[in-house]
């Protein structure tokens, strides 16, 4: 066969063996979206051996509820005697151990102890008009929930909402376990969930979606450690070498490498040579980088965050940390301030508590979150320029009235101590962005 015979052959036979689109092509095997379903064992593991994945489900629990919030009231010492009772009931750390499983698990609850009038089954609806008193809160996971009844009537005005669940109750006496479920109507607890396929009733673990991008970090911790490892070795030459038996080469090398490592003078004779070795590390960085950012996007978290930045602070123009700090204030409003809501109004509702009965709806009041991050003197009066401008261009204009900017800017309960803003995403990104620009012109003009 002649030589261009054999390369034909060779040719064919990649084509048919690991080229392109055949059965062992590494990319045609390579499928997305092959879901891999984690048990609650393989998400406890993961939580606890990898500091990374606990980085990514604590942080934006913590927070989320790090400066909680400020409860604005016309009685001033009935709000400050409703937030003593929710500090006695350690609402703060409840709601974030609440929301740190709702991350690693797909859903986060909060079982709300109350007293009522009368005798009551759990799975009897809460109603509210008939407590006296709430006594406890506690948060657990869905490794409790052995199953959630979720209405899926898509004419039913409460579609998709949870109105059942199971609820394992076991308790233990020294080796014995008491194992009963109960099924507990939805107004007895607080459901955090925010990650559902339509087909399912429990939530997505965050850590499912980024399982490979978490095993490939794990690989390349290892393998850094690999390189550090060997990063360095001495190569020995000598013609003598040939001659030795097995047991000689170990005995000389075990010496050699005792001598080397601990003597500052290397003695070797005219015709040997002793040379170090260093292994290359070009391009490491740039996989690394990779890997982080593809974390940093998936969790949709800047890289300084999931590597422990100082929580609340801002150096510089930070443009990726305040898009961050956005969408926590999204959540906050859109996730968190429902539920919050609904615990206040219990405590308002409960004739023991602070204030008597009050029905909420007779009285004023609004839960203002307390603001996450802050910036340096300069950077925060260039942002109160910058909304009052835009206040008075549209005001010049006829845009909106002198009440409506006071209520937006300061709230119905006046002027406070701090200065807060008032509306969606797409107002936090232009505000991020104007303080980028001035940022950006400050630095470029010294």
């Amino acid at each position: 066969m002649s030589v261009l015979e054999q390369a034909r052959q060779y040719k064919e036979d990649f084509m048919q063996g690991n080229g392109k689109a055949g059965p062992k092509d590494n990319l045609t095997r390579q499928v997305p979206g092959m879901r891999r379903k984690l048990t609650h064992v393989e998400i406890s593991a993961l939580y606890a051996d990898n500091p990374i994945v606990q980085n990514l489900v604590d942080i934006p629990a913590e927070d989320m509820t790090r400066h909680w919030f400020t409860l604005r009231m016309k009685d001033d010492q009935l709000a400050r005697d409703i937030m003593g009772r929710l500090a006695d009931l350690k609402a703060k750390d409840a709601f974030k151990q609440m929301r740190m499983y709702e991350r690693m698990r797909g859903d986060g609850f909060i079982s709300l102890g109350v007293t009522q009038r009368n005798k009551f089954d759990l799975q009897d609806p809460l109603k509210l008009d008939n407590l006296l008193s709430v006594d406890y809160l506690h948060p657990f996971s869905s490794m409790k929930v052995s199953e959630l009844l979720i209405n899926n009537d898509v004419f039913s005005s409460d579609y998709g909402k949870l109105e059942n669940l199971r609820i394992s109750r076991a308790s233990r006496s020294g080796i014995q376990t008491l194992a009963t479920e109960s099924l507990v109507h939805y107004s007895r607890v607080l459901h955090d969930q925010t990650r559902r396929l339509e087909d399912e009733e429990q939530g997505i673990s965050l850590l499912e979606s980024l399982y490979d991008a978490i095993t490939v970090l794990d690989t390349s911790l290892w393998s850094v450690g690999q390189i550090l490892h060997d990063f360095t070795f001495k190569v020995y030459q000598s013609k003598d070498v040939e001659n030795l038996t097995k047991e000689e080469k170990r005995e000389l090398s075990m010496i050699m490498d005792f001598m080397f490592r601990t003597e500052a003078l290397a003695i070797i004779g005219a015709e040997e040579t002793l040379t170090k070795q260093t292994t290359p590390v070009s391009g490491i960085k740039d996989l690394l980088d990779f890997v982080w950012d593809y974390i940093a996007s998936a969790a949709r978290m800047p890289k300084s965050v999931i590597k422990g930045q100082e929580a609340g602070t801002l150096a510089g123009a930070q443009y990726d940390v305040m898009n961050y700090y956005a969408r926590i204030i999204s959540a906050q409003e859109n996730e968190l301030k429902p539920l919050l809501e609904y615990l206040i109004r219990m405590l308002l509702w409960a004739e023991k508590e602070p204030g008597g009965r009050i029905d909420p709806d007779t009285i004023e009041w609004e839960i203002k979150f307390n603001p996450l991050w802050s910036v340096d003197s300069k950077t925060d009066a260039e942002i109160r320029k910058i909304v009052a401008e835009t206040d008075q261009i549209y005001l010049s204009n006829g845009v909106i009235g002198v009440d409506e900017v006071r209520e937006a800017r300061f709230g119905q309960f006046g002027v406070s101590n701090d200065f807060k803003f008032s509306g969606d995403d797409a107002h936090w990104q232009g505000v991020a962005n104007e303080v980028y620009r001035a940022w950006k012109e400050n630095r470029t003009h010294g």
